[in-house]
């Protein structure tokens, strides 16, 4: 069964444009989108939503997405999940700041949508699979 039709992606994303463009690209390519256009609604959707996947923004209205991925990343439920950044900020800088904070990856927009999805693929790829608890 191919993997993609069970994969949730959390996409934080302040541009109403992007979200729609990335939202429509994704779901043609399998994917369910759950969007978040701040940082607060992107950690409580990921808390209760348990994404299989993270886009973030990184300039965001309520504050820095560098914020909301150090909290995703302290937090025991969402810690695991993969961050991949996706921003309109200079990589000089940030993309490694990215990467210590928890990213796997990150990518200057615009990017290549075919190296975006590869991206997302392979980090899907190599998630452990979500255990669900004994009932």
């Amino acid at each position: 069964m191919d993997s993609k039709m069970n994969s949730r992606i959390l996409l934080v994303e302040d541009d109403a444009d992007t979200v729609l463009a990335l939202t429509l690209r994704l779901q043609s390519s399998g994917y369910t989108v759950l969007p978040a256009i701040d940082g607060a609604t992107a950690i409580r959707i990921a808390g209760s939503a348990l994404p299989d996947l993270i886009v973030l923004d990184l300039g965001l209205p309520d504050g820095d997405g560098y914020k909301v991925l150090e909290r995703l990343k302290s937090i025991s439920s969402t810690s695991p999940i993969p961050v991949i950044v996706l921003t309109a900020r200079d990589p000089e800088g940030n993309q490694e700041r990215s990467y210590e904070y928890g990213a796997i990856e990150f990518y200057q927009k615009p990017v290549p949508y075919k190296w975006f999805l590869a991206s997302i693929e392979r980090a899907l790829a190599t998630r452990v699979p979500k255990t669900q608890p004994d009932a």
